[in-house]
């Protein structure tokens, strides 16, 4: 169980409610916003009655959980495109939104591509490139192409949250500005290892960062690079369920 630092933002308090450590409450001038780590890349994100899912996927169960108003897609690997999680969570009036690589399996998304802007229920959300600089599956190969998949940011209230999706630390990550919380992936081969993670995450110094689809990752390496920045770790339980 992670403990929230007893000096913490006043802009950005936690809520203790939980005691799994799963749900942070955030403050905002449009009123709170509840972020529930779920599994891996999974989220759920609550605000003005609304639900935002992003990248639903196995292993969580959606069959029991609360329909969505809005999803969000990162890329095209299960871990963040499943139509099964999707189909679960959709009702009449749910809208998705992708990158065109998901849209071509999900008809039912809506594309937003790198560098875009939509706005929906008082939320602004802007796709921000997710890819490989170097890793991939052979010489010459990438993981993750450069213009295929989305990280996010969302704004609501005045506070932003960022959330990377798969990348390495691409030079638009590191030009980000004014986030308040951000979750960053880290795992190997597919992302970037700790200590990559940790020097993109202070090249744009959010106030907050959480680590998430981090599965295999030593999460005390990215709290010691992040040591004495200024910059608030935070780590949720992503896998204990």
């Amino acid at each position: 169980m992670n403990f929230v630092c007893l000096i913490c933002s006043v802009l950005l308090l936690p809520s203790l409610a939980h005691a799994d450590n799963q749900t942070q409450v955030f403050p905002t001038s449009s009123g709170e916003v509840r972020i529930t780590a779920l599994n891996h890349a999974s989220t759920l994100i609550e605000a003005g009655g609304k639900l935002i899912y992003l990248d639903p996927a196995k292993p969580v169960d959606f069959s029991g959980k609360p329909k969505a108003d809005l999803i969000l897609i990162t890329d095209i690997h299960g871990d963040h495109m499943d139509p099964d999680a999707i189909k679960a969570i959709t009702k009449t009036g749910t809208e998705i939104l992708a990158p065109a690589a998901v849209v071509q399996t999900v008809t039912t998304a809506k594309p937003i591509a790198n560098g875009e802007t939509r706005t929906w229920q008082g939320w602004t959300v802007e796709a921000i490139p997710a890819y490989n600089l170097k890793r991939g599956p052979a010489p010459g190969k990438l993981f993750h192409d450069k213009g295929r998949g989305n990280g996010y940011v969302l704004s609501y209230g005045g506070k932003h949250f960022y959330f990377s999706g798969d990348t390495e630390g691409v030079p638009e990550m590191r030009a980000l500005q004014n986030i308040d919380v951000a979750f960053v992936c880290m795992n190997l081969p597919y992302t970037m290892p700790p200590e990559e993670a940790a020097e993109a995450v202070k090249a744009f110094h959010p106030k907050i960062v959480i680590p998430y689809h981090y599965r295999g990752s030593d999460l005390g390496v990215l709290q010691k690079e992040i040591e004495g920045t200024g910059i608030e770790v935070r780590l949720l339980d992503w896998y204990t369920k």
